[in-house]
């Protein structure tokens, strides 16, 4: 019997455009995916419909027991808190060892410009260029088993941040000075201060996100941008037009 072979770039485009459209909330979480529905909305043999959903599986994306139908992934308030605690754990201390370099990435600076950019539009779809500002900082350590952790939190991170894009809950003007502020601080090797400032932005994302699932928004939500203080007044911010 001969054995079948899938072509690879055909299962990484099926998947791709399956993480995009759950991403972008095109399909619910909770919703069933089976091979049946993949091969026929996509086009495709049974068996790369079935690659895709376990790779979908493997990355999170999906969810499924044993025996049972894969379903989009759902996530509430104890996911997120769990989530973005983890990023608290592993950022913080990777701004520290990079304040000790003052090692800034510029990458990061043109992301965090793109997210003002977009805000001055009056568009709040900045998840990809948020989540590319903290992904060059993980990569910035050249820590390839670190960007690796970080990396198989990618993409809960940008599902919990979905939850929100496209509403004024989270500020781009907070959420640009936050990141100003933070590489300020990495400039001048200041790890803790930088370190207290990611605890505050993430905090108050997690609280929020928290809360637009169901949950109850803890006192981060609420307290007060340092950013805005006297220390960060000279701090260039964009303002939207």
């Amino acid at each position: 019997m001969a054995k079948q072979i899938v072509v690879t770039s055909v299962i990484d485009a099926v998947t791709a455009d399956l993480r995009s459209r759950v991403l972008e909330r095109k399909i619910i979480p909770g919703s069933p995916i089976t091979e049946q529905i993949v091969a026929e909305q996509y086009g495709v043999a049974r068996a790369t419909a079935k690659a895709a959903i376990e790779r979908l599986v493997a990355g999170k994306v999906l969810t499924r027991t044993s025996h049972k139908t894969a379903k989009v992934v759902t996530l509430g308030p104890d996911d997120v808190r769990d989530i973005y605690n983890t990023r608290i754990y592993l950022e913080s201390e990777i701004l520290r060892r990079l304040a000790r370099e003052r090692s800034v990435p510029e990458a990061c600076r043109i992301a965090n410009q793109q997210i003002a950019e977009l805000w001055s539009r009056g568009d709040y779809n900045i998840v990809e260029p948020d989540m590319r500002y903290h992904t060059t900082l993980v990569k910035r350590l050249n820590s390839p088993r670190t960007s690796t952790m970080y990396g198989s939190l990618a993409f809960e991170v940008k599902l919990c941040m979905s939850q929100l894009q496209g509403t004024q809950q989270l500020s781009p003007q907070i959420i640009v000075a936050e990141h100003a502020a933070i590489m300020e601080s990495i400039k001048v090797g200041d790890g803790e201060g930088a370190a207290k400032l990611l605890d505050e932005h993430l905090s108050r994302a997690r609280e929020l996100l928290a809360s637009s699932l169901g949950g109850e928004p803890g006192p981060a939500a609420f307290v007060p941008p340092t950013v805005f203080t006297e220390k960060w007044i000279g701090l260039s911010v964009p303002a939207p037009s």
